[in-house]
């Protein structure tokens, strides 16, 4: 009897031995996928749950080589521009966000307290807009035209209030001497950029540390007596034309910034106004027109033709613009400044009264008001009915004047001006001409771009804040 009783429970332990191993043998070829399911989902189910609990590997974040490439061109120039002005930057404003680019925005944050990412987070980014803006208050920072050589370059005015011609250009000066810049323009059939630079080589007392010359351009760094100078130069058709900024050295630090801007604002060969010829448009490579705030989210109305084609737009005291948007039909176009503060959108409801008698408020072209910068409200006159299809201006508003506000005797808003390039078949030139962009086809436009108008009216007077320049600058 124990016999057998030792016999059948070996013979069961024989079989739960022999179970668990089908069971071991069955789940791995299920494993392999080479059994089908079994009916008990049991196990499938618990590995399903043990995947979901399972978290995803977090995405790799992007580097600061591919968070700058991801924004816009104006945005990256803007940056570059801003921390020029806080001295962090000393390179090209092009927007390539290289190695140099990088370590700037680095030495930016050391300096401000904080991580040294090489990206700009929200909070940085304002915090670099105030202090660049801030910076070019008070210096007066501005955009000027010397007719006497066609060079546009930016003034840091309020250091060089004092204004003269100087031997081949413009020149000015501060109060006590210590800080000057002067604009030069040499040309004739003998002049080349090297005879040039010989010659600013030589200047008596002149010792250069820094000496770059390429094909069409040349800068020269160093002292002179006791001051430091910086000379930059470009060359074109016999003609070479530059500037030349000397400064005390107690003025170095505060100089060197602005140094950097003044290279990259300068545009020696800027050319004037636009022509058109067989329907071909020719425009300079430097254009001013007035712009009106749309919103304080940054965006700038503005004329379509005028802002084609721009390497760089400027808004002085704004910053740089990208255009997002255009409309052939009406010929405006809508730029942004991305991080604008404190802007005030122009009242844009309502409508004029159908007269011919017109205010405009705008921004008129450096040329015409000895490089400055003012608002003016001349008056106009629209010719023809008021039942035309395009209403012009007899004669037309000044240079600078295209998207300038229009106003009837009352105080309401009538539309934008937009000029016309001047059409010339053959020698000679012919008279500007502008028309009239009614104030519901500028509402219509700025909607379509999810861009509503600000409320109420504006007059004269108030739109004001509302109105700056736009600055043009192509290659």
């Amino acid at each position: 009897m124990t016999i057998v009783k030792n016999a059948a429970t070996l013979a069961g332990k024989r079989k739960g031995v022999e179970a668990r191993m089908r069971s071991l043998v069955s789940l791995a070829l299920l494993c392999f996928g080479m059994l089908p399911a079994v009916a008990d989902p049991a196990p499938v189910r618990a590995a399903q749950r043990l995947a979901q609990a399972t978290p995803a590997p977090a995405a790799k974040p992007p580097s600061p080589r591919e968070t700058y490439a991801a924004m816009t061109l104006a945005e990256r120039t803007a940056i570059q521009s801003d921390l020029v002005w806080t001295g962090h930057y000393d390179g090209i404003i092009d927007g390539d966000f290289g190695n140099r680019s990088l370590a700037a925005v680095q030495a930016f944050q050391k300096a401000t307290k904080g991580a040294e990412t090489g990206i700009l987070n929200p909070r940085e980014r304002a915090q670099l807009s105030v202090l660049a803006k801030a910076q070019q208050e008070q210096v007066g920072w501005r955009m000027v035209d010397d007719s006497a050589t066609g060079i546009t370059m930016g003034l840091p005015a309020k250091l060089v209030p004092q204004s003269s011609r100087g031997k081949e250009g413009a020149r000015w000066a501060s109060a006590s001497g210590d800080i000057q810049i002067e604009t030069f323009r040499v040309s004739g059939p003998a002049v080349t950029l090297a005879s040039v630079a010989a010659q600013l080589r030589a200047v008596p007392d002149r010792k250069v540390d820094y000496d770059v010359q390429r094909t069409e351009f040349l800068a020269l760094t160093g002292s002179q007596a006791a001051k430091k100078f910086y000379v930059r130069a470009h060359a074109q058709d016999q003609e070479v034309r530059g500037f030349t900024i000397l400064y005390d050295v107690t003025k170095d630090e505060m100089m060197r910034p602005i140094t950097v801007a003044l290279s990259n604002a300068f545009a020696p060969f800027s050319g004037r106004g636009t022509i058109q010829v067989g329907g071909t448009v020719a425009r300079g490579k430097v254009e001013y027109t007035t712009g009106l705030i749309a919103s304080a989210a940054g965006y700038i109305l503005a004329d379509r033709q005028a802002t084609e084609g721009c390497r760089v737009i400027q808004i002085p005291r704004i910053g740089p613009a990208e255009r997002v948007a255009d409309d052939p039909a009406s010929g405006l176009a809508l730029l942004r400044v991305h991080g604008a503060r404190d802007l005030h959108p122009a009242a844009l409801a309502g409508d004029g009264a159908g007269g011919n008698a017109l205010t405009l408020v705008g921004i008129a072209d450096p040329s015409r008001q000895g490089g400055g910068g003012a608002i003016t409200t001349p008056p106009a006159r629209l010719s023809g009915s008021a039942d035309d299809a395009v209403r012009s201006f007899d004669p037309a508003p000044p240079l600078g004047f295209s998207g300038a506000a229009a106003f009837d005797p009352r105080g309401r808003f009538r539309g934008v001006v937009l000029r016309k390039p001047q059409v010339v078949a053959g020698p000679g030139t012919a008279a500007a001409r502008a028309v009239l962009v009614p104030a519901e086809a500028v509402r219509t436009f700025l909607r379509a771009r999810n861009v509503t108008p600000a409320g109420g009216t504006a007059g004269v007077k108030e739109i004001g804040a509302s109105v700056v320049r736009v600055i043009c600058v192509r290659s």
